[in-house]
């Protein structure tokens, strides 16, 4: 009688050699895909060309050269390649073969000012925090009274942190278009405009018919305004952040700020970003990816529990839909 062989046995080595096939054809396929000959890190391949010294003024935001289409943030996955001879953006590596040595984590800062709402209990208050450490700068220019802040709101009546950075010394710039006069001197160093920040400027013929609509962006701003450095840009833009915080990439204003305090919302995609949940996501994380690799770190978030617990319009368990991001430019001079 012919012995009868143990069921699934022969499945089951089936598909340890279905498994250990696939493996090696992807080690293979990873090591053809990996570029030859050197390479520079992924750090080094910035989003568009290098930025120039700062002047008086920053120059205006270049237009897409020789007729190309408008520069967009890559989705990060891994890096970039270097952009071939005679232009172009350059191309994704595969997903395998990813860099390493990549900080992603949050740097220490020893002097974080979180002090001018600490006395406030009000759910509606929120920590914008700063830091002070020596290595970054901000404390001296404060001391020496050369801070600048600018705070880009959307009718917010929370102002503590603008009067605190004003009071110990910084020119502090809040702009709120639902400000009544064009120009207002609150105190000494404290101003405020009637401008909101865009992710681009108004068309001549659209302004023209809405006189009253003061909208630009931010390079624009330092243009009018003759500033070429900013130490603390803080935004609360309800959304409109992603798009901002992609202009400042592209035209290179990053560069020109000290240290971002930003509140991120993550209850539906944005203005004007569209697709399906992981394309949305991929775009949050690009910009993320592109601050870090400008040499801003991260040293401060927080998660406002007071706001519905929403992700792209899901409900998630103890998550936020708004949370608040601090980060250092680690190579501000």
């Amino acid at each position: 009688m012919a012995l009868e062989r143990p069921p699934g046995r022969g499945c089951g080595a089936l598909r340890r050699c279905v498994l250990g096939a696939a493996l090696l054809l992807g080690l293979r396929l990873c090591a053809e895909l990996r570029p030859s000959g050197p390479r520079s890190p992924a750090r080094s391949a910035p989003l568009g060309p290098a930025p120039q010294p700062p002047g008086p003024h920053l120059p205006p935001a270049p237009g897409p050269p020789r007729g190309a289409s408008r520069r967009q943030v890559t989705y990060v996955r891994s890096g970039r390649r270097a952009p071939p001879e005679g232009g172009g953006s350059g191309t994704l590596e595969p997903g395998c073969c990813a860099p390493r040595g990549h900080p992603r984590r949050k740097i220490a800062c020893n002097h974080m000012s979180t002090d001018s709402l600490a006395t406030d209990a009000s759910p509606a208050k929120k920590p914008w925090s700063v830091c002070l450490d020596d290595r970054f700068g901000l404390a001296h220019q404060i001391r020496n009274k050369q801070c600048r802040l600018y705070s880009l709101g959307l009718g917010s009546d929370d102002t503590q942190f603008e009067v605190s950075l004003a009071n110990s010394g910084c020119e502090v710039h809040r702009f709120d278009p639902s400000v009544k006069s064009a120009h207002l001197l609150k105190s000494r160093r404290l101003w405020y405009h009637r401008l909101s920040i865009d992710w681009r400027d108004p068309h001549p013929a659209v302004a023209a018919q809405n006189p009253h609509r003061n909208t630009r962006k931010l390079g624009t701003i330092l243009n009018e305004f003759g500033h070429h450095k900013i130490d603390v840009l803080k935004a609360d833009l309800e959304s409109a952040e992603w798009k901002v915080l992609e202009n400042l990439i592209l035209e290179d204003v990053l560069e020109q700020i000290g240290q971002l305090t930003f509140a991120i919302h993550l209850h539906w995609p944005g203005f004007e970003v569209s697709g399906g949940d992981s394309s949305v996501v991929r775009f949050w994380y690009s910009l993320l990816k592109e601050v870090e690799l400008k040499g801003f770190r991260l040293f401060h978030s927080y998660k406002d529990l007071s706001k519905p617990q929403l992700f792209l319009k899901k409900d998630i368990f103890n998550a936020s839909s708004c949370y608040i991001l601090s980060w250092v430019n680690t190579r501000w001079t």
